[in-house]
């Protein structure tokens, strides 16, 4: 049986609540994305990504400069800051009311982003393990924090794939973090199972499949599938023909209790979280 549960966040010294299924749509400025239509290198690309982001009806723009893909350039904080920057201030310009996630591992370019441009959301794909500092910073900066559940890098994380059973095991490893988490007093804490971050695609499944267990960590949670290797590897194709499929694994997200849905292609999450909800609450 179908069961949302709603959620309070503290934005901007508000209380919002996500009472049902919200879109978060990703602003990519890497120029090494995993799916290229995604990358936006110059300003007037940002500009007509973020409109689109906002018209299409995400409720969150999550805003990256460093690919997490495997085989992705390393690059400096600096060099992240200074894209992070660049798309933070078109928002700031052309849409100043939207909530911006910024998607960062660093501690020192997350505070950056708070402390310069009033960034709402930390989002993070290492969930703390690749910069001791985070926790504290995030506690800090007194802002919602996404802890995404990986293990070792973007590099190396698919060689750290054993589990004894994927889904206890994910949601004993986040259950950990969101313990230390509130020790720090940090209250808003949003969980991300990181699909295809050290997972097989059966792994992936399986986490899908059992997506409504996470629940018992008593907070929002995160799915982001978009046009993954999890889709393409098992339909054929690429990034570029993973839309449908996409939406298919959203849905499945949306009936397990998925509080945001982080994508691509807003128009068609918003209209599939439209539609399951009509359907599960009828």
């Amino acid at each position: 049986m179908y069961h949302f549960t709603p959620y309070n966040l503290t934005l901007r010294g508000s209380i919002v609540n996500i009472n049902e299924p919200w879109v978060m749509g990703i602003l990519n400025l890497t120029p090494d994305s995993f799916y290229s239509d995604s990358r936006c290198n110059e300003s007037t690309m940002i500009e007509q990504r973020v409109n689109q982001i906002i018209t299409e009806g995400a409720k969150i723009i999550d805003i990256g400069g460093y690919s997490s893909r495997p085989g992705a350039n390393d690059i400096t904080p600096d060099e992240e800051y200074s894209r992070l920057a660049t798309g933070l201030d078109i928002i700031k310009r052309i849409a100043p009311d939207a909530i911006i996630s910024v998607d960062t591992f660093r501690a020192d370019v997350a505070r950056r982003c708070v402390i310069d441009w009033g960034v709402d959301i930390i989002n993070d794909i290492s969930g703390g393990n690749l910069d001791a500092e985070m926790f504290d910073t995030v506690a800090s900066l007194g802002v919602p924090y996404i802890l995404m559940h990986m293990r070792g890098t973007p590099s190396t994380m698919q060689q750290f794939t054993q589990y004894n059973n994927v889904t206890l095991d994910v949601i004993n490893d986040i259950s950990q973090k969101v313990t230390i988490l509130k020790e720090k007093d940090i209250k808003d804490i949003i969980i991300d199972p990181g699909f295809g971050f050290s997972k097989t695609l059966e792994q992936n499944y399986t986490l899908l499949n059992n997506l409504e267990k996470f629940q018992s960590l008593n907070a929002p949670l995160l799915v982001g599938v978009s046009r993954k290797s999890m889709i393409y590897n098992t339909l054929g194709g690429s990034p570029d023909t993973a839309l449908n499929g996409t939406t298919v694994i959203n849905t499945l997200a949306i009936a397990k209790g998925a509080h945001i849905l982080r994508v691509h292609d807003v128009k068609e999450a918003v209209e599939a979280v439209k539609l399951a909800t009509k359907t599960l609450n009828s």
